[in-house]
């Protein structure tokens, strides 16, 4: 990671700025020296000079001179993801399209097609996740035409995208929140797909710095608390590894490197630990020096040896080897016990299989060119044409493509013995449409391995599938709950909709009969009117429901009145009753600049508004409010589930929210304690949380199972200091284990 591109201060002279600017211009061209040829240099000066000329009024939102930015994105590019000369300088320009005069004539003028083709996708993908969410799906779409075009396009983008997070302190702190959940839901997953982990791991260890930065900081520190003991465990665990390869004639260099921030995090939540149980908090690298011929011999030798001196964990055995991820990512990885009985992860890889890690797709070309198979990562952006090429335009499309494209992979045979690749999760009926549409709508059962299953069996890697069919089989809205893939999804909805246009037609008749009888004429704004007085979200739904008795026609009459031959609501449809108390009250909204929402203020300018079912905030939490359609305002916690979804798909009906104090009102939230099954253990929970800090129980339930139990609270607290002081309290009694507050839905 590059420490010296942060931001200068920015009380600098103009003589400073100046000064500044050629010094970070001279370290972009001294890390590009290897691959200059004649006449790059005069075309670096050009666009350096081009883009200072452009931005020259323009500042960041830190103070400093734009063009600082332009620079560090082109110094990513080049000595982080390994990209040349043209890329190089489509980043100095990569902003000057969409922010001055400059125009693509321009550029293409001076420069050539290929980079004014490279800075068009750039612009295009500059307000890409913004506006309403179905534009956005659209935007996203450009982004991924243009990197089935030129991946370098996302190169860049990322690249950009890592250098805004890195200055993300100048931010608003709703800026910040919008940025670092965008990052988490698109670009971290796209880095690591374009097989760039260092700057996935910085993009995600950054956002949470900003969504939770308590846990954030927590960690840190005690990473730093327990660094000088990591050191020396490694340095014991290596030496033996070391001399055994060396001695059996193995050049091998061998590291220890710290898990990210994020992925501890991420281990703690999902195995329910404290930091201190997280046992590998560091991976160790073995790399090896060896010719392309002899490169899976020596890793499995190396394997061979480590596994010798250390007992592996047989199922942690990941073989990349042999079949590489479609990003080009190539190594063994095993879980090893070391001294003082701790597991320890081992990544095996040759120098060229570091590169591709270390460089994603970038270093993946340079070792590709000769190579005449198509490569696994051309499959896949073969495959992201395929989906673009239909119609998708829903707002389900990010997330679709999250689910199906940026996921880990699966590598799964036909019965031929032909490779498909699918995102993990995938199921039978997801292989069944990736052979062809047809198959998947009439698949009705599938043999894995020979053994018959149905179609929404989860696939494993190395499975081989036979698909079973029937002509009498269609696709039912329950198909969607069983693919994950964009192509299966795709092709059940169109069918559904064709099925529900078919069953339709017959609701079409009936309101036009209905209409026609109240004198009113079936026009399309008339049949619009009767689909929003009935809630239905689109005319098709209408007739369908229509047709299908579910909703029934005799309120026309009554509720409408007929102008000519238009329809006419007397008077509007009463809205929807906010939920009762502990989940709703009123907010105020601040007269501030940055549009605060207070919640709990005084009780005039009142703002009806519900607290989130999926992570239940209390008064002291981050949060912000959503305004969702029909329910009004809606308030999250930062680290809710969902609220990386909805902060990066629907940034612009987020509003930044805070708590005011207000001691009368409880809110309804939950504990999970874990301990030792002991006598009296229950009351004394009981008589800690209601005798001493005098707080009502709403619910208590106990499992005990073979001398543990755990125990689920749900309690009335006012704020989040006394639900901290809750947690700590319990934690210090005897025999409890662990005790966590809990987000899911309390209901």
């Amino acid at each position: 990671m590059n420490t010296d591109v942060k931001a200068p201060a920015y009380n600098l002279s103009e003589e400073e700025e100046k000064k500044e600017i050629v010094r970070q211009y001279r370290a972009l061209l001294r890390c590009l020296k290897p691959k200059l040829k004649q006449g790059d240099r005069e075309l670096l000066r050009l666009a350096f000079e081009m883009a200072a000329e452009a931005h020259k009024t323009m500042r960041r939102k830190s103070g400093e001179p734009y063009i600082l930015h332009p620079i560090a994105v082109a110094r990513i590019c080049a000595e982080e993801i390994g990209l040349g000369v043209r890329s190089t300088i489509c980043a100095l320009l990569h902003d000057t399209v969409e922010d001055t005069d400059l125009t693509l004539q321009d550029i293409e003028r001076a420069f050539g097609s290929e980079i004014a083709r490279i800075i068009d996708g750039l612009t295009k993908i500059a307000n890409v996740v913004d506006t309403n969410s179905s534009q956005q799906a659209e935007n996203f779409k450009k982004i991924l035409l243009t990197l089935t075009d030129d991946p370098r396009v996302i190169l860049i983008k990322l690249a950009d995208r890592l250098h805004n997070m890195r200055t993300l302190d100048s931010m608003k702190r709703e800026k910040q929140l919008k940025i670092s959940s965008e990052t988490v839901y698109v670009y971290a997953p796209l880095a690591h797909r374009m097989g760039l982990y260092s700057i996935k791991t910085e993009m995600e260890d950054l956002a949470m710095k900003y969504l939770e930065p308590d846990t954030y900081r927590e960690i840190a520190r005690k990473l730093a608390e327990t660094k000088r003991e990591r050191t020396r465990y490694i340095n014991e665990f290596i030496r033996p590894i070391k001399d055994g390869l060396v001695r059996a004639g193995l050049k091998v260099e061998v590291y220890g490197r710290p898990k990210s921030i994020h992925s501890i995090w991420n281990k703690m939540k999902k195995k329910g630990v404290a930091f201190e149980e997280v046992y590998d908090l560091f991976a160790i690298r073995v790399i090896l020096d060896s010719s392309p011929e002899k490169e899976k011999e020596d890793c499995w030798k190396a394997y061979s040896m480590i596994t010798d001196m250390y007992t592996p964990s047989p199922e942690r055995l990941r073989d990349w080897l042999s079949n590489p991820k479609s990003n080009g990512y190539e190594a063994l990885h095993t879980t090893v016990m070391g001294p003082q009985g701790k597991w320890v992860e081992v990544q095996i890889r040759t120098k060229r299989m570091n590169e591709i890690a270390e460089k994603g797709l970038a270093a993946h070309w340079k070792y590709k060119e000769g190579a005449n198979d198509e490569n696994r990562f051309d499959k896949w952006l073969t495959q992201i044409r395929e989906v673009l090429s239909q119609d998708v335009n829903s707002i389900d499309f990010l997330q679709d493509f999250k689910t199906s494209f940026l996921a880990e992979e699966i590598y799964v045979y036909t019965p031929k013995g032909d490779v498909k690749m699918l995102p993990v999760g995938a199921t039978a009926l997801d292989f069944a449409f990736s052979v062809h549409s047809a198959v998947g709508s009439k698949c009705i059962g599938a043999k894995v391995n020979h053994k018959l299953v149905p179609i929404g069996h989860k696939l494993r890697s190395g499975d081989q599938i036979e698909i079973i069919t029937s002509n009498k089989q269609k696709p039912n809205e329950d198909w969607l709950n069983l693919v994950v893939t964009t192509k299966a999804k795709t092709k059940i909805k169109d069918a559904l909709k064709e099925e529900k246009r078919k069953i339709g037609e017959e609701g079409k008749y009936t309101l036009q009969r209905k209409l026609e009888a109240i004198g009113a004429a079936s026009s399309q704004a008339n049949i619009e009117e009767v689909s929003n007085f009935y809630k239905q979200p689109s005319p098709l739904d209408l007739f369908y429901q229509i047709a299908v008795k579910n909703i029934d026609l005799k309120e026309l009459k009554d509720e409408f009145q007929v102008a000519g031959d238009k329809l006419v609501v007397p008077k509007p449809a009463k809205l929807a009753e906010p939920e009762s108390k502990p989940d709703t009250d009123h907010a105020k909204p601040s007269h501030k600049k940055d549009n605060e929402l207070i919640i709990f203020g005084e009780s005039s300018d009142k703002i009806v508004y519900t607290l989130a079912n999926c992570c239940k905030p209390i008064p002291g939490d981050d949060v912000f409010g959503f305004v969702s359609t029909g329910k009004g305002l809606i308030i999250h916690r930062t680290n809710c589930p969902n609220a990386a979804r909805l902060m990066s798909n629907f940034g612009h009906r987020v509003v930044k929210t805070k708590w005011a104090k207000n001691k009368e009102i409880s809110f309804l939230t939950g504990v999970k304690i874990l301990g030792l099954d002991d006598v009296g253990v229950i009351h004394k929970i009981t008589n800690l949380v209601s005798g001493e800090m005098k707080i009502n129980i709403a619910a208590l339930t106990v499992e005990a199972k073979e001398g543990l139990f755990e125990g689920n609270v749900k309690l009335f607290v006012h704020d989040k200091e006394e639900l901290d002081e809750l947690v700590a309290r319990l934690k210090k009694l005897p025999g409890i284990e662990a005790v966590e507050r809990y987000d899911t839905e309390l209901v």
